[in-house]
């Protein structure tokens, strides 16, 4: 019997947004749900983790929390969050429900957009997007309670492929949204809370579910369980730079991905064969490539992982008895990839390592 998609949460919004508190609240209430979390938080990383992991939530272990550090998640999906989600879905006690909570800097497109990857769409869903506005800023005519210390988590950052004006950025994390939390309610009025509901609408073509909340206090039946798919949907949720760049020479669309297989033969020189075959996959910008190696003389099969152009490989397990020993490599990419020139091309390793 086919297991059912994990269903996964987003959880978007500036730094001291109430993005942590809201998560925290969520743990504490789950009712005996497992939750895994992928924390991406800048500046207090550390410090959210560390708190996460002292909630006494039996809805969270500590293995079931993931921190990613090489820089804001959206702009490293490909080295960072596919094989995090990949390791995720290997264990052996499956979680109930994924949270991720992004970095404030974070374009949730392009995250979102990942779930459409082979072998991650057939096993998790977006169960919905969640957008935490600071209602308090944005009554004052800001965007984040703290402007400067985040223009300075963006020149941390290394990594931002985008330089997003704040309001631009603002305006796409509401815009992937499919439920937006005006935290903070507790510190504005109701005149002003109605003023921010329009202002937001107002720069909206959806129209996405809009909830108050005080110190990030939502019920979890509130936030898990929308079922929306947004991995599905994400194509009419455009973000700025997206929409900047529609119909240049450069663009693609990042949610087309093309993955096949190769079977090669015994590899007798790993270290040749992992040397160019790593060359190869720079060569054809290969995002992703997973599978094992048979090695001449070898009684363990070779793993091997690499994303983009960093190439990892080890020893398992002994291949068992009556198992076909074989080579056998998937290749993921953007649509386009050139199948059959990168199949003969890894042949031809496989014969010179011979």
């Amino acid at each position: 019997m086919t297991q059912a998609k994990i269903p996964a949460t987003v959880i978007t919004g500036f730094l001291g947004a109430g993005k942590t508190t809201l998560i925290r609240h969520m743990l504490g209430h789950a009712g005996g749900k497992r939750i895994a979390l992928i924390i991406n938080e800048f500046g207090d990383l550390g410090v959210d983790g560390e708190v996460l992991r002292g909630c006494g939530a039996e809805a969270c272990s500590e293995e079931d929390i993931v921190e990613l550090t090489n820089g804001c998640i959206c702009c490293t999906v490909a080295d960072d969050f596919i094989p995090t989600m990949e390791k995720l879905l290997e264990r052996e006690e499956r979680p109930d429900h994924i949270v991720i909570e992004t970095s404030g800097l974070a374009l949730p497109q392009p995250l979102v957009n990942a779930f459409n990857w082979p072998g991650i769409k057939t096993r998790v869903t977006v169960d919905g997007v969640v957008t935490v506005v600071d209602s308090a800023a944005v009554a004052a005519g800001r965007f984040a309670d703290d402007h400067d210390r985040l223009e300075a988590q963006r020149a941390d950052d290394e990594s931002l492929d985008h330089e997003s004006p704040l309001e631009e950025l603002f305006e796409d994390q509401l815009t992937a949204a499919d439920l937006i939390v005006l935290n903070k309610a507790d510190l504005v009025d109701e005149r002003e809370l109605e003023t921010i509901r329009t202002s937001i609408n107002a720069h909206l073509k959806r129209q996405p579910a809009m909830i108050a909340a005080k110190n990030g206090i939502v019920a979890p039946e509130v936030l898990l369980g929308l079922g929306v798919g947004t991995e599905d949907d994400i194509g009419n949720r455009k973000s700025h730079h997206e929409l900047h760049h529609e119909g240049a020479d450069h663009d693609h669309d990042h949610d087309e991905f093309d993955s096949f297989v190769v079977e090669l033969g015994t590899v007798s020189n790993p270290e040749r064969f992992l040397s160019e075959l790593k060359a190869l996959i720079t060569r054809h910008d290969i995002l992703r490539l997973k599978g094992f190696a048979d090695i001449g003389g070898k009684p363990m099969r070779q793993v091997i992982q690499a994303v983009g152009g960093r190439l990892d490989s080890y020893f398992d397990r002994v291949w068992a008895a009556g198992e076909r020993r074989t080579t056998r490599l998937v290749v993921i990419g953007l649509h386009g990839l050139d199948r059959e020139g990168i199949a003969a091309e890894m042949a031809a390793l496989d014969g010179q390592s011979g």
